[in-house]
């Protein structure tokens, strides 16, 4: 019935799915949530080899690698799904949506709980990385392309590299920023930008001391 209900929410949330039949048969992030069932029975049942030999099958098939050690919460939407990696620690909650090229991974220096916790209701836009034992909350989006390094509380909007909270409460933290995948904040930009100003500042300054000083009677100045 789970997996039914996968395939269901995959035709709700898709505009191109015509058919549930064509989800179960046609759609890879359906075939890797099979996989990944089996996978994750046999890696709790402490079979390591088959559930690993099974999921690279799927990661052939499909193009997305899930750790069989991973937990999955219901109705997670892979959508496409070509070079997703999600680490062997990950957890994802519920009615989660994952787009190509995603990284839920380590940073290869810790053990034990080394991957990312995804809290319900998350959306991560293609192309993004989620890296380390870092926590999610709930209804966060991770704009496309970001590099999220440290947690991120709930109910925000975080983008760039490294990636910074745009949105808190569906309230833009910069009123410049354009918020939907397509056009995210350049904070890169930016912070250029501003460092810039500042320059320019500065360069004022010293044009006016300058200016100042060359001005200055000669009989005043200390010889």
């Amino acid at each position: 019935m789970s997996l039914l209900e996968d395939a269901r929410n995959i035709l709700r949330k898709d505009p191109a799915a015509r058919s549930l039949v064509e989800v179960v048969l046609l759609y890879p992030g359906f075939r890797i949530l099979v996989n990944h069932r089996i996978c994750h029975w046999l890696y709790k049942h402490k079979c390591f080899f088959l559930a690993r030999f099974i999921s690279q099958r799927g990661r052939h098939k499909t193009g997305i690698e899930i750790h069989p050690g991973a937990t999955i919460g219901k109705n997670l939407f892979i959508d496409h799904g070509m070079g997703i990696v999600i680490g062997e620690t990950t957890e994802i909650g519920d009615n989660c949506t994952i787009y190509h090229q995603v990284t839920l991974g380590g940073t290869g220096k810790e053990t034990g709980k080394r991957h990312p916790t995804i809290g319900n209701n998350v959306l991560i836009g293609t192309g993004a990385k989620i890296l380390g034992p870092v926590v999610i909350g709930d209804n966060v989006r991770v704009a496309a392309g970001s590099v999220v390094l440290k947690s991120i509380p709930g109910q925000v909007t975080v983008a760039g590299v490294p990636a910074r909270i745009v949105s808190r409460n569906g309230e833009r933290v910069h009123p410049s920023d354009d918020l939907n995948q397509r056009d995210v904040p350049d904070l890169v930009a930016r912070k250029l930008a501003e460092i810039n100003t500042r320059i320019s500042a500065l360069e004022d300054a010293e044009r006016i001391v300058r200016t100042e000083e060359s001005t200055e009677d000669p009989d005043s100045r200390i010889s």
